[in-house]
């Protein structure tokens, strides 16, 4: 059987769960693709290395971030190595680049990401920095080096928004995407419509674990502007970044626009916006009014949800409802699939 050798950049939640499918799907991806996969490599930036050729034992290292925080300083293949020593020196066949956002600069991961690129590995990326700041040169570099560069995961989870119109709305132009794409903002309107202060909003997301302990990228929009840039990146072949996005947060709403808005019929969300104005595709972030009958005032809590206006189409949304971890592990799995299936002449 062919072997599929895999090295992880993260392991946080996203890592830990796509670890687990891995696990619980072994038996199916060995049937349906003739090839076994080998994580042969896990980075984390502070709890521990492992570098392993004849593979990682997923089930232990899953166990020991649950239980210790960390790899056990028992386990084989522990190593002094750090992420850009494992893209630069680790025999794999693919990159998983799964570290944290960096909003501003997509930095580490374009780099960790270029390097796999010139060693011609396949790359997967769940870390929407790289799409949204540096996308074409990325993909420039693996159509030349003759690899696959994937990015599933890195809007709505493991949604399919992007193979949708790459794979099934062939020769559709995309004229205009519209989007309610962060959870966080969405939970504090929601919670204020109610008639709950911001603070107390606030204070109740961040024990519940579902708000950052700095939400400032979220409430301030930069975290839906990154993710308006990578969609338009990729689905209308913009050439921007976040910096490039006109950008207004929710930190401004009040409860009395919130009440206004209301007694109007009306709801407050944090709309992410890109249309085609003077040749130029735009993007938008932006607190607005929408009438309560209309599908993006509809979308609550931790949902999401992308309208794509085409030529061809007309407008198509796509809806991720309450999504959890495994979504997002299911995001990055779906990815190693596709590379499996062209990979082994089964596409």
């Amino acid at each position: 059987m062919k072997e599929c050798k895999l090295a992880l950049l993260g392991f946080g939640n996203a890592g830990q769960a796509f670890a687990k499918l891995l696990l619980e799907k072994e038996e199916e991806i060995n049937a349906r693709f003739g090839c076994g996969v080998k994580v042969v490599a896990i980075a984390t930036g502070s709890r521990g290395t492992l570098v392993d050729s004849k593979g990682i034992d997923l089930s232990k290292a899953r166990k020991d971030m649950e239980t210790l925080g960390r790899f056990d300083e028992g386990t084989r293949g522990l190593s002094r190595l750090d992420a850009m020593d494992i893209v630069t020196s680790v025999d794999y066949d693919v990159l998983a680049e799964l570290t944290p956002l960096n909003i501003f600069t997509g930095e580490p991961a374009i780099s960790h990401i270029t390097g796999a690129l010139k060693r011609k590995k396949h790359v997967i990326t769940a870390n929407k920095g790289p799409i949204a700041w540096s996308y074409k040169s990325l993909c420039r570099l693996a159509e030349q080096q003759g690899v696959l560069f994937l990015y599933e995961t890195t809007v709505m989870d493991g949604t399919p928004v992007f193979n949708l119109v790459k794979e099934t709305l062939q020769l559709c132009k995309v004229t205009e995407i519209k989007g309610i794409l962060n959870s966080t903002t969405n939970f504090i309107l929601e919670e204020m419509a109610k008639g709950r202060d911001y603070d107390s909003v606030l204070r109740e997301g961040k024990e519940r674990g579902f708000v950052e302990a700095d939400p400032s990228m979220d409430v301030q929009g930069w975290d839906a502007a990154a993710k308006t840039a990578a969609l338009l990146n990729v689905l209308m072949d913009a050439d921007i970044t976040p910096a490039d996005i006109d950008r207004k947060g929710i930190e401004d709403i009040t409860a009395e626009q919130i009440q206004e808005a209301s007694r109007k019929g009306k709801v407050i969300k944090l709309l992410c916006r890109g249309q085609i104005l003077e040749n130029c595709v735009k993007g938008s972030v932006e607190p607005v009014e929408i009438s309560k009958g209309e599908l993006l005032a509809g979308i609550s809590g931790t949902s999401s949800v992308v309208s794509i206006t085409t030529d061809l189409m007309g407008t198509v949304s796509i809806v991720e409802h309450d999504p959890e971890i495994e979504q997002t592990g299911y995001g990055i799995l779906s990815d190693l699939l596709r590379i499996l299936e062209r990979t082994n002449g089964l596409s």
